[in-house]
């Protein structure tokens, strides 16, 4: 019999205060009253949501048109270089059959420079004893001088093999891989001493370094299928970076692209945006992003919280105080722009007007 006194004593104890603390909790709430939601002046903003990162508008590959081994870097990740300043020095390895092929031309020209050298001094001791008709000469002439012309090609281009440096007309001319634009390098993809395949009609070529001018930057993301018909050009944005989570950097929606893709079992288009620049913040490429495109805004307008609403028959309804104490009113009212949070009241309710909150729904 002690042993179930003891044993009840807590469970009623505890059965007590659960009792007491619903009563309690009941009585403060008839105390304060139905709880009810006010109709305020506002901004509602509707927006689209895109979510992708930030990239230069243009990016560059830097390629080579030699082949050969890389002997020197005078640029690395996150310099800032100008349009023709020395990016990689490329010494020259052709294959055995590649300088076979270049000496031996230059025999060939050497031949038939000579040749045409001989052919030249015939002519001439014949034009002058009036036996050959200018014409005649001066064709002999020209082959001499095309002749000459194939000799110092020849001789050029083994030299360009050899050493990668030579100087024709006043003009230097090298195998050193030169900025294309002004910018910044963002990656560099080789190393001294590795070999470089060179960009031709047949080949892509070695990768060597990606730059980018990064004053010129885009948000590059995309939008919901549902969202994507209300899109135009032009429109505001507010993006979001998610490294700079203090700052909100603000855009403008240059393009929607026309073919939608598929993304995790989601159909989206993709689009891009402008990114004004603002001082004091630096921007690097590849930031994620969210970028909110702004469909409709409408300032000073009345608002309500939309969780107070009723949807019947595509009518809405309000329920509001009613003359007695506990009674309640529906009310029809006409709304209009949403941002999921809060609605605009076009008609049925004034400003500072109480509307009732929907009963809350016990757990049982």
């Amino acid at each position: 019999m002690k042993k179930l006194l003891l044993i009840g004593i807590p469970i009623l104890i505890v059965a007590g205060g659960i009792v007491f603390l619903k009563v309690k909790s009941s009585s403060k709430k008839q105390d304060q009253g139905p709880a009810t939601v006010k109709v305020t002046r506002g901004t509602i903003v509707e927006k689209a949501l895109a979510v992708g990162k930030i990239e230069p508008e243009h990016e560059i590959s830097v390629k080579s048109k030699v082949s050969g081994i890389v002997e020197h870097l005078y640029a690395d990740v996150g310099d800032k270089v100008r349009k023709g300043e020395p990016l990689i020095d490329v010494k020259p390895e052709p294959t055995p059959l590649e300088f076979a092929q270049s000496k031996r031309n230059l025999e060939l020209a050497e031949v038939e420079l000579e040749m045409a050298g001989k052919d030249l001094d015939r002519a001439r001791e014949l034009e002058e004893k009036g036996l050959l008709a200018q014409e005649a000469y001066d064709k002999v002439e020209q082959r001499y001088k095309e002749a000459l012309l194939r000799k110092r090609l020849a001789e050029e281009r083994l030299a360009l093999l050899e050493s990668g440096k030579i100087k024709i007309a006043d003009r230097n001319i090298d195998t050193d891989i030169r900025a294309p634009i002004d910018g910044y390098v963002l990656e560099r993809l080789v190393n001294v001493g590795d070999p470089v395949v060179p960009l031709t009609s047949y080949q892509a070529g070695t990768e060597l370094m990606k730059l980018a001018d990064m004053e010129n930057l885009i948000f590059r993301g995309t939008v919901d299928e549902i969202d994507v018909g209300k899109l135009c050009e032009g429109m505001p944005v507010q993006i979001k970076i998610g490294a700079l989570s203090d700052e909100n950097m603000e855009g403008e929606l240059l393009k929607i692209f026309p073919k939608s893709r598929k993304v995790e079992n989601a159909i989206v288009f993709d689009v891009e945006i402008s990114v004004y620049q603002k001082s004091g913040i630096t921007l690097r490429s590849g930031y994620s992003a969210n970028a909110d495109i702004i469909l409709k805004k409408k300032e000073d307008i009345l608002m309500i919280s939309e969780r107070v609403l009723e949807f019947r028959n595509d009518s809405t309804f309000v329920k509001v105080p009613g003359a007695k104490e506990g009674e309640s009113v529906e009310k029809a009212i006409e709304t209009g722009l949403s941002d999921g949070i809060n609605i605009e009241v076009v008609s049925g309710l004034e400003e500072d007007e109480e509307v009732l909150e929907k009963p809350e729904k016990e757990i049982k």
